[in-house]
């Protein structure tokens, strides 16, 4: 028996370092406790093995523009208070700059691949998810193709989220000049560091002038034409201007952090695009100009793309669906002692007078964000909320929905996307402020209302009518919240 006493006080003070550790964020803490509890030791060790990551930045990026926050007089007095509360924890304040919003994957590869052809000096790109499929490898075409045309170029992918991209491929563009780098790659010590920890950044900057982020990584399943994932809605920008500095900011701050890709090779660099690289028989063209395509439905992006192909872009110039806006730049990270996307949620929700309209994926509020969206509403901001009915993935889904009731009795409007994938994250307060991004958590409402014509108002009957196995699915997955 003293063997389990002993077992029972080494637990307890494991238990106790968890404690301390996470006194910040108590739910998280009483959750792993939870688990410590369940599974003495054992539960520890999963603890250290997912929260306990390396050496990473703790600085924030410093603003050196502190000046007052000036908005022209039509701006409401929200906006105002707003800005001004978020001016400190934004890279560098108040910016000036143009905004085009890109709606789904399809318009958005376009004016990225637009943008990296007639690219003259840099391009840097950061992604969680890039896959060598037929929109990588067109992609990957196109920059090892600018490369060896002298343009310097960086490229920043995560670990996890890229972990399928095949090292071939990586070889090919370091023997074009690439740099490539790797955020918490899946290797030692990197691997024992923090598997919840991600890269989750979609960035791209053209010339240092010209940036594109938000919501889409690389891969078919973001045109929406993949078979096996059906339409997917989703949402991007493109920033030009002084703002884009700023962009460039965060992912030099990533650079830093993230581990070189060592891939030596003696052969010689030379342009060969990769869909050239197969027999005939297995040969795919990700932008066909004939009329045959065997892959089904690569034809339809070559409709779409292929004007691009073995043509050289003159530069990218503004659209007509560019506007000049007032922008600040966020960077969320882990290693931070400031939670500053969440706290630049709570302001937002907090000092919206009019409307609160939020479009996230991944709905799994804190305590604090909660409250926040329902006190919005008690006191008679309208408040909608649009997920959707099918979550990848489902435990996220299922922790989601033990939300919707609570909120629903609170009068807040709940709708479920019918439609396909929704994985915008943008919320839109007063009708003046925008918050778009790879956060889960479009710059304008009119496509928010066109959003809510493909959904179905979330009903408390809904909730209640739930199935008993359903109710304990999705409590069970509640707990798990602090962790998803």
């Amino acid at each position: 028996m003293a063997w389990i006493a002993g077992l029972w006080l080494v637990n307890t003070a494991l238990l106790i370092i968890i404690a301390v550790r996470e006194v910040r964020r108590p739910a998280k803490a009483l959750t792993w406790i939870s688990v410590g509890l369940v599974l003495p030791i054992i539960g520890f060790v999963c603890y250290l093995f997912v929260t306990n990551p390396v050496k990473m930045r703790r600085d924030k990026l410093v603003s050196s523009h502190n000046s007052p926050i000036s908005l022209p007089p039509e701006y409401g007095h929200s906006a105002f208070v707003i800005a001004r509360a978020l001016q400190p924890l934004s890279v560098s304040g108040l910016r000036t700059g143009y905004v085009q919003i890109l709606t789904n994957g399809m318009e958005t590869y376009g004016k990225l691949l637009q943008s990296i052809q007639a690219a003259q000096k840099s391009i840097d790109l950061e992604y969680y998810i890039y896959r060598n499929d037929h929109i990588g490898k067109r992609i990957t075409d196109v920059l090892i193709e600018r490369a060896l045309f002298g343009v310097n170029i960086r490229f920043i992918r995560d670990g996890w989220g890229s972990r399928s991209f095949p090292k071939h491929v990586i070889r090919r563009m370091i023997e074009a000049g690439i740099e490539c780098r790797t955020i918490f790659p899946l290797r030692f010590p990197w691997v024992l560091s923090n598997l919840t920890y991600r890269d989750h950044c979609k960035i791209v900057i053209v010339d240092g002038k010209e940036a594109f982020m938000g919501g889409i990584n690389v891969g078919d399943e973001y045109t929406g034409m993949k078979p096996d994932v059906g339409f997917w809605r989703d949402t991007h920008m493109r920033l030009t201007g002084e703002t884009a500095d700023d962009v460039k900011a965060v992912f030099e701050a990533h650079w830093k952090m993230a581990s070189p890709d060592m891939l030596h090779s003696t052969r010689k660099a030379k342009f060969i695009p990769e869909s050239a690289q197969l027999s005939d028989d297995k040969a795919i063209h990700p932008f066909p100009t004939g009329k045959t395509e065997r892959s089904g439905y690569g034809w339809e992006w070559g409709s779409e793309l292929g004007t691009m192909e073995g043509t050289h872009m003159g530069k990218a110039s503004l659209s007509k669906d560019s506007h000049n806006v007032y922008i600040q730049i966020f960077e969320g990270n882990p290693g931070l002692p400031t939670p500053i996307i969440r706290e630049m949620h709570f302001i937002c929700l907090t000092q919206a007078t009019r409307t609160i309209d939020v479009t996230n994926p991944y709905f799994i509020p804190d305590a604090d964000i909660m409250m926040a969206i329902k006190t919005a509403a008690a006191r008679g901001v309208r408040v909608r909320l649009l997920v959707p009915r099918q979550v990848i993935p489902k435990v996220a889904g299922a922790a989601s929905r033990t939300y919707y009731g609570e909120l629903v009795e609170a009068g807040i409007n709940v709708f479920q996307y019918n439609k396909g994938v929704l994985h915008a994250k943008v919320m839109i307060i007063d009708g003046e402020i925008a918050e778009v991004g790879s956060s889960n958590y479009d710059l304008r409402s009119y496509r928010f209302e066109r959003d809510l014509a493909e959904a179905t108002p979330y009903r408390l009957e809904d909730h209640m009518h739930r199935t008993s196995s359903e109710r304990m699915l999705d409590q069970a997955a509640r707990l798990l919240s602090p962790l998803l």
